[in-house]
């Protein structure tokens, strides 16, 4: 008897295929995406209408904190944050759990120790601190996507920054084993901040921009020596953007990130003492906003990444409100997606522009060669999304182990209907019902 083959069948008048937008009918057969098609298909029929059909989103840089921190987020809370807000894959940093991960060791006790419900799929990021730089061939043989780096402290003690000194050592032993480093770039000199210390200003004022310029282009001039691939993530400063066109356009291997929370909020409408808004490097100003923004557009910062980065809210020093004390870190991986499309337009950019920058770009980097996209032979990872729907963040409908986000009581764009991963439905919204996936860990496979 011929093994049994698990096929459906899917009506949009808008599936966002790898060519287009297409009316028409897509194919899931064993978790792969078999056909797309105008035409009639024989067979059953899933008919949404109006909803789209989008490809799952891929978010890079999520802090999940398990094991050791699991009381500020863990993997079963995160990934079903994901998946209610589309996001069929994400990538774990290594911190700020416990073992950091900075080696094949700490890895393997992590993957042993976590929780086995999961929710989405999940890749993982190793570390470099200065005392784990004979590590790095190993944990890149482990299948780790990227190697993080601090230039500056990190905010825990466990995961040590690389200095200047040290940074070129790190680059070349990177290089030699082909692997991505990703920097968390800002160099510190000194600042007395003046000011109300319950005031965003002053924490603004205390990281300021150049400390973002300085340390991109100390990593352009180290990549000219070493050759080595260099991730810029979490970019925040506009500033650096003339000096990472020109390593672009001279061909250096260079990428850079930007998230949600730098393309929503800015720093002028941040209130007094609302410490959920405070990250590192900070949300600065909307002039600052907006050519963030058109970097995006012109592909001088490659994809969107969330930076999901929660914490239990007695960190946040939420009683005095004092942004100097409170940890930084912003919760947002459930609302990233519709945090971004909805200020899309103002900045001539949609939903396609914004898929593009959070699932196929985000794939790329990754070199997760059969996701990120929806087209014969891709992983049968989707979104059903309504554009006509909203969603108000409210307490009751937030997925992350704790609610405190700077994203509450607001009205975003859209709604996401079902997630589906390898073409198993794992999140509905009606009624909201949660399925666990079932080959949930990813790993770099050699390219």
């Amino acid at each position: 008897m011929s093994e049994r083959i698990d096929s459906q069948w899917y009506y949009s008048t808008a599936i966002l295929s790898d060519s287009g937008w297409i009316a028409g009918y897509m194919q899931v057969t064993d978790g792969i995406i078999t056909k797309l098609t105008p035409d009639h298909p024989h067979g059953i029929i899933e008919d949404l209408g109006d909803l789209m059909i989008i490809p799952g989103l891929i978010d890079t840089h999520v802090h999940v904190n398990e094991p050791g921190r699991t009381h500020w987020e863990g993997f079963e809370t995160a990934t079903k944050a994901a998946i209610r807000g589309g996001i069929t894959t994400l990538i774990d940093m290594p911190l700020n759990s416990s073992p950091v991960t900075v080696s094949r060791e700490n890895l393997e006790t992590k993957i042993r120790e976590m929780t086995q419900t999961l929710y989405s799929q999940v890749g993982f990021h190793g570390g470099i601190v200065p005392e784990s730089i004979h590590e790095i061939e190993e944990l890149q043989k482990s299948g780790i996507f990227g190697l993080k780096v601090f230039t500056i402290h990190s905010g825990i003690d466990e995961f040590g920054h690389i200095g200047t000194d040290m940074l070129r050592e790190v680059m070349e032993r990177v290089k030699a084993v082909d692997g991505q480093l990703m920097v968390h770039a800002e160099l510190e000199t000194a600042v007395d901040p003046q000011g109300d210390p319950c005031s965003y200003n002053t924490y603004l004022n205390s990281r300021p921009r150049s400390w973002e310029n300085e340390a991109i282009d100390l990593l352009i001039d180290l990549m000219r020596e070493t050759g080595c691939r260099v991730h810029i993530i979490h970019l925040s400063s506009a500033d650096a953007i003339t000096p990472i066109k020109r390593a672009k356009e001279e061909g250096l291997p260079l990428t850079v990130e930007t998230c949600p929370h730098y393309l929503y909020f800015d720093s002028e409408a941040i209130p007094d003492r609302a410490t959920q808004f405070k990250c590192a490097p900070p949300i600065r100003e909307k002039s600052n906003q907006v050519l963030l923004w058109q970097a995006l557009k012109d592909n001088l910062i490659d994809f969107i990444a969330s930076d999901h980065s929660p914490s239990p809210p007695d960190l946040k020093d939420l009683e005095n409100g004092n942004f100097m004390k409170a940890w930084g870190g912003i919760a947002s991986l459930q609302f990233s997606f519709q945090a971004a499309l909805s200020r899309a337009s103002t900045h001539d950019m949609d939903l396609s522009d914004i898929v593009e920058k959070m699932a196929k770009q985000p794939a790329a980097f990754l070199g997760l060669v059969s996701k990120g996209k929806l087209a014969v032979g891709m992983d049968a990872d989707f979104v059903i999304f309504d554009p006509s729907g909203k969603t108000v963040v409210r307490e009751e409908n937030i997925s992350h182990r704790h609610k405190l986000t700077p994203y509450m009581d607001t009205e975003l764009p859209g709604k996401v209907v079902a997630t589906y991963i390898r073409g198993k439905k794992v999140f509905s919204s009606n009624p909201i019902q949660f399925t666990p996936v079932d080959q949930p860990l990813l790993f770099r496979k050699e390219l």
